[in-house]
């Protein structure tokens, strides 16, 4: 049985190493997955090669998440990274050993086009979902483009920041539910908006780890609830995603970046089956 949100679906697609990737077809969902950043290459590779595995097994689309920057940190002593080209050249020589896409984050203009030779998916993060000149670049490299929605923004809020990327002449548009700010040190998922995103009429992706978040918890950095990214989770496949976005690590605790959010690795696997199975049983 179909639902009203399986009803409005309008497809993106794009080619990838792995074969064709399509969202919005109802038939299945695309998953981003990775670790946050790149710590080494080493732990990117191990962490990928279990995701393929798991993935190509259970007939799951994989893109691999890795950001080569962490630019929005709140303590400058916090960990970002090897730098842009260093690291995007590693995401691509890691991509090529794992032959899957790419999706990262660009924060600058000038970032844009290096980075569109490398990744196949670009993502604007929630903090600068609002940046117009950001935006454009982006749309204009003719990638997917997936926009986190800010943390201050209302679902509807979408609808003229994905026309920016429209009117820039690309519709390849992902939108991505990751929280709203509720007071300091929180956020909150209001369900209903994985709903209001797609009646905008693009494909809708869950970000389930960034959603657990605790801004500026810390003190100097976010702390978070990875407990919480089995339920929210669950909760948007039953509704109807075309995308589940999360952060994983082999030893979340010793993450440089998001390991308080962060699904352990080792957990992979039963989480997916068991969104197979909402799937299964509430969009058949």
């Amino acid at each position: 049985m179909k639902t009203e949100f399986t009803a409005l679906a309008k497809t993106v697609s794009m080619d990838s190493p792995m074969g064709k990737i399509t969202w919005g077809d109802a038939k299945n969902f695309v998953l981003f997955a990775g670790p946050d950043i790149i710590e080494d290459e080493g732990m990117v590779i191990e962490t990928g090669l279990e995701i393929k595995r798991v993935t190509q097994q259970l007939g799951i689309p994989w893109i691999l998440k890795c950001s080569f920057d962490k630019a929005n940190r709140q303590s400058a002593k916090s960990f970002r990274g090897p730098g842009m080209s260093s690291a995007l050249k590693s995401l691509d020589m890691i991509k090529g050993k794992l032959g899957c896409a790419l999706l990262t984050d660009v924060h600058e203009t000038i970032q844009v086009k290096e980075t569109a030779q490398y990744a196949e998916v670009i993502q604007i993060p929630a903090f600068l979902s609002r940046q117009t000149d950001l935006m454009i670049a982006a749309a204009e490299t003719q990638r997917v483009i997936h926009i986190k929605k800010g943390q201050f923004l209302a679902p509807w809020d979408m609808k003229s920041i994905a026309k920016k990327a429209t009117d820039a002449g690309n519709d390849k548009v992902l939108l991505c539910e990751r929280g709203t700010t509720f007071g300091y040190n929180r956020l909150i998922n209001d369900m209903t908006g994985l709903v209001e995103m797609r009646r905008l009429g693009f494909p809708v992706i869950m970000d389930c780890t960034h959603s657990t978040q605790l801004p500026g918890a810390t003190g100097e950095s976010s702390g978070g609830r990875a407990d919480m990214v089995w339920p929210l989770a669950r909760a948007a496949m039953a509704i109807g995603v075309d995308g589940i976005f999360l952060e994983t690590h082999p030893n979340p605790a010793e993450a440089l970046c998001d390991g308080p959010t962060s699904l352990p690795l080792k957990n992979l696997e039963a989480f997916l089956k068991n969104l197979q199975l909402i799937l299964k049983t509430h969009h058949v």
